[in-house]
């Protein structure tokens, strides 16, 4: 008789421990999706904004040189004349972003430094003073740009894309 209840309070603590252990690793996943997602969003809300800061000063230092450089869909050239010689060929005059290879990467003269990863896409609408859009990069007054990651763990968030988009305005110009 002692070995049947024996048996039976095994069985009935496994039982209980399985429920435990679903509980837990469900809980675990639930952190983990979380978890990627809100680094995910900080991740690209502190990049988008220095991307705006940046992009918000391009033409620094006078009318010499042109703003925008490179006005394409996907990667933005700026300028500045930081030290007033009348052109933009210094270290750190011209700052290119883009993406590659899943990374939100700046080039300020010492090659495409990573700013952060899990990037899906990066796109640039370019308006002019009139709001319209134009491919001319002297004409452009503002800039929408759509900055959309993911978390950069497979797994960590479930694959939720996290999209952001804020439009920028220069003030050189």
């Amino acid at each position: 008789m002692h070995l049947a209840d024996l048996l039976a309070a095994l069985a009935i603590v496994g039982l209980v421990l399985a429920a435990a252990l679903t509980v837990f690793a469900q809980g675990q996943r639930a952190y983990t999706h979380g978890a990627g997602r809100v680094e995910s969003q900080q991740t690209a809300r502190v990049a988008l904004a220095r991307m705006s800061r940046e992009i918000r000063q391009a033409g620094r230092g006078g009318d010499a040189v042109s703003p925008i450089a490179i006005a394409e869909r996907s990667r933005i050239a700026i300028q500045h004349d930081l030290d007033a010689d009348g052109k933009a060929a210094g270290r750190g005059e011209t700052v290119t972003w883009l993406v590659s290879v899943g990374v939100l990467r700046r080039d300020a003269g010492a090659g495409a430094q990573p700013i952060i990863n899990g990037v899906r896409a990066l796109e640039l609408i370019y308006l002019d003073a009139q709001g319209r859009p134009t491919a001319i990069p002297g004409a452009v007054r503002a800039i929408i740009i759509t900055l959309t990651t993911e978390p950069e763990h497979p797994g960590a968030g479930g694959g939720t894309l996290t999209t952001l988009t804020t439009e920028v305005r220069l003030r050189n110009r």
